[in-house]
């Protein structure tokens, strides 16, 4: 019932041990997150390809340098891959691993996702020194985050918190909030668990009331579209259920024009084998205004049902609400 997109599907070949070109690179950013992704990817290569030197090239990316701005304002998209992605085509790397909330929607000519690994938890994680949840937050507690996604269903839920940005790596974040600055911040939930990293309280948010990013939570393998070898290995850590609710996510995300410069949320799951439900949301940044729909389908027709939603969304007024942040 599942189809892998086409391209995928010209270079797979046998699963039994492969010949592979002697080095290969990926590139990847410096955190210590992109860095987890990136061993954990090395590590699945060399199981499959045990004689191939697998490296890695550390770029860093237009949002890894400028950290004193929110994203928001930062302005384009791509922030977090348009160095890696000219890496992979000038040759200077074979791969590239993301995480998939940072890819935009149209990548480059001559790039695709190869491959997206099985998905981990995709849920925002509330963090605090002192409050164990959301409805314990004392009136006027300031949160930090750097999505304005979390940011409008925060206000959505408790319209006296005080929101300001927080930008940095998780464990840059995590400092700020032992150091006191804020009372509670909102992490994703992966990468404190890839990182094993803690605080005296935290509280994961149901992802039915507080939607995540599209694509949170889970891995993408970028490369270059004729490079067919390097399909053949990579078919062997693609996780189809996965790459069907993506594939819903980022249709739904591409017919809004969405990115970090708009508060959009989007989850895809499987019902059953062969059904897909996804949940989407266009909010105003102050929370006043939450534009929710759900859509349900066969998973086959995981792009179109995307677009579909995106469509009930833009003409429920998030059309209006869209047009307006972006002219800001």
């Amino acid at each position: 019932m599942f189809r892998r997109p086409l391209r995928d599907l010209r270079a797979l070949g046998s699963t039994t041990m492969l010949r592979m070109r002697d080095t290969c690179t990926i590139a990847t950013r410096g955190s210590k997150l992109a860095l987890w992704q990136a061993e954990y990817i090395r590590g699945l290569l060399r199981s499959l390809c045990p004689r191939c030197r697998v490296n890695l090239q550390v770029i860093k990316t237009k949002g890894d340098i400028i950290q004193d701005v929110a994203l928001s304002k930062v302005g384009g998209k791509g922030l977090f891959v348009k160095e890696i992605e000219e890496a992979l085509l000038n040759g200077s790397a074979d791969l590239a691993v993301h995480s998939i909330k940072d890819v935009p929607m149209q990548l480059p000519t001559g790039l695709l996702l190869g491959c997206i690994p099985k998905r981990d938890t995709p849920a925002d994680c509330l963090l605090s020194c002192a409050y164990p949840d959301l409805d314990s937050l004392p009136l006027g507690a300031h949160v930090g985050t750097s999505s304005l996604r979390r940011q409008a269903q925060l206000k959505a839920l408790r319209p006296d918190l005080h929101i300001s940005s927080l930008r940095g790596n998780v464990d840059t974040r995590l400092r700020k909030l032992q150091e006191g600055a804020y009372d509670a911040i909102v992490l994703a939930a992966v990468g404190l668990k890839r990182l094993a990293l803690h605080a005296p309280f935290a509280s994961q948010l149901d992802t039915q009331v507080f939607l995540p990013a599209v694509g949170q939570g889970a891995i993408g393998i970028e490369c270059r579209e004729d490079d067919y070898e390097l399909f053949t290995i990579l078919s062997q850590l693609e996780d189809t259920p996965t790459r069907v609710c993506i594939e819903a996510e980022r249709a739904f995300s591409r017919a809004l024009d969405g990115g970090c410069q708009v508060p959009i949320a989007g989850y895809a799951v499987l019902c059953d084998d062969e059904t897909l439900q996804l949940h989407g949301l266009v909010a105003e940044l102050d929370g006043s205004c939450i534009i929710r729909d759900s859509v349900k389908g066969h998973a086959s027709l995981a792009h179109q049902l995307g677009v579909d939603l995106a469509k009930s969304l833009l003409s429920r007024g998030g059309r209006t609400i869209l047009d307006r942040l972006n002219q800001q």
